[in-house]
């Protein structure tokens, strides 16, 4: 199989990035007006903004879910078994105390049971699209699903049993109202948890408490047999069973009653410890029935109902940051525009080679032309040059000043030069004819040595 060998020359390998920072201060100094209007007029439509956009409210809650304090847990009810997700698991998430046993919490609060009726409590229903498009829905109750989609938020602080609940609305008696519903819907709807299952431990404990009782006094009308204590008066029998196969018969008998009475009261003390263990247990299911109405969730923080002013959003001083960043960045992309449309020649059109003040620094270029005596030079001229440069360009034979022009003369005088240096002026020289005539030398394979600026 032939295989395709790519060859990368060295020289670009070792070609390196190299950044003119002196052309960059430059360009963004000769745009310094555009970048102070760009800036300041982004930066003042953000201030703008804060006192024009619609404000929104927020109305935030603190609730302590205390599971100890749930009327079917072990700590209220020894005989109930609360639901933790399994023996060990559960166990654990008991002992932590932390949001992991939170996590049924915040699905019902969350479920259609709580958000249904706050949905309709404070009359949330579908209405045109911005305000302005009709809606299918339009008028009828959003669902769960929508409702929890935007504006409200629950959320668990993480190793406690907290829960925060937000509501965020352009209407501040709104979103109170929310998170004031949220709160009295959640709590009843536990309510509501707790007296159905006490109810139903209640009236199972009280079903196996009668059975017992019925079948205690069964047992006790049912009593037979002689007592243990009925022995003692058989001491005369027992000595004549000896020798009477009558008083054997008697004794025989005797003993068959005491072991019948034995075993008829060892049922009666097992159905009275049976009843006595109901009866108890059934004392507790009263007891958990009577606090069903109570509720194991406390309200650190109480919703506040918020004035026109106490709005959440925008917010002057995160909108001035905004404008900050956001104005750099418009002044940024404002130069790069303004440097790659300008009709005029600007810095960023400039090559490498540059000397950025003619009259300033004449001697770099004095002693670039000294340098290159050996070659021919040709000074394409975009602009008129001082008469005292001019003149002391004269004294250089090895280079002459062309004017820079699409024409045949202009291709004429550069054509058997060996470098060019264009002088041109940035805001002044036109930018169409300043590319123009760059590609033309590119085309020409004619070095640009400098460009100089007048």
């Amino acid at each position: 199989m032939q295989q395709n060998t790519v060859y990368i020359p060295q020289d670009e390998l070792d070609e390196e990035l190299t950044i003119d920072l002196k052309k960059i201060f430059f360009a963004l100094w000769s745009r310094k007006f555009l970048i102070a209007k760009t800036f300041v007029a982004v930066l003042v439509l953000f201030i703008v903004l804060t006192f024009i956009m619609p404000k929104k409210y927020s109305v935030e809650s603190d609730l302590y879910v205390n599971k100890a304090n749930n009327s079917n847990m072990m700590e209220i009810n020894p005989y109930a078994i609360e639901e933790l997700g399994g023996a060990g698991g559960g166990m654990a998430a008991l002992m932590a105390g932390g949001g992991g046993a939170l996590t049924n919490e915040l699905e019902l609060m969350q479920s259609p049971l709580v958000i249904d009726k706050v949905i309709r409590d404070n009359n949330l229903v579908y209405k045109k699209l911005f305000g302005i498009f009709p809606n299918k829905k339009e008028g009828e109750f959003i669902s769960t699903k929508a409702f929890l989609k935007k504006n409200i938020s629950f959320e668990n602080k993480k190793g406690t049993n907290v829960i925060t609940i937000e509501y965020k609305s352009k209407d501040p008696e709104l979103a109170y109202n929310v998170v004031n519903s949220i709160i009295n819907n959640y709590v009843e709807l536990h309510k509501q948890l707790n007296s159905e299952k006490s109810k139903s431990d209640k009236e199972v404990i009280e079903r196996e408490y009668n059975k017992a009782k019925q079948a205690l006094n069964h047992k006790v009308n049912t009593v037979s047999g002689l007592p243990e204590q009925a022995a003692a008066a058989t001491g005369n029998l027992s000595a004549m069973s000896a020798f009477s196969k009558s008083a054997q018969q008697a004794m025989a008998n005797i003993k068959g009653q005491i072991v019948a009475g034995q075993k008829s009261r060892i049922a009666v003390t097992e159905e009275a410890e049976k009843v006595a263990a109901l009866s108890s247990k059934l004392e507790w299911a009263k007891m958990v029935d009577e606090m069903s109405d109570s509720s194991k969730v406390l309200v650190l923080k109480e919703p506040q109902k918020l004035r026109d002013f106490e709005y959440s959003s925008p917010k002057l001083l995160i909108n001035i940051l905004l404008g900050i960043v956001f104005g750099f960045l418009a002044a940024l992309f404002a130069v790069i525009f303004a440097e790659n449309t300008d009709k005029k020649l600007t810095y960023s059109m400039l090559g490498e080679n540059i000397i950025y003040n003619l009259e300033n620094d004449f001697s770099d270029l004095k002693l670039f032309l000294l340098a290159n005596q050996d070659k021919k030079l040709s000074i394409a001229v975009f602009e008129n040059i001082p008469q005292n440069i001019a003149e002391q360009l004269q004294g250089f034979k090895n280079a002459n000043l062309v004017k820079a022009d699409i024409s045949g003369e202009f291709v004429q005088n550069i054509k058997n030069s060996d470098e060019i240096v264009i002088f041109a002026t940035v805001g002044k020289t036109n930018s169409k004819l300043y590319k123009q005539i760059k590609t033309m030398l590119n085309e020409m394979h004619k070095n640009v040595a400098q460009e100089v600026l007048i």
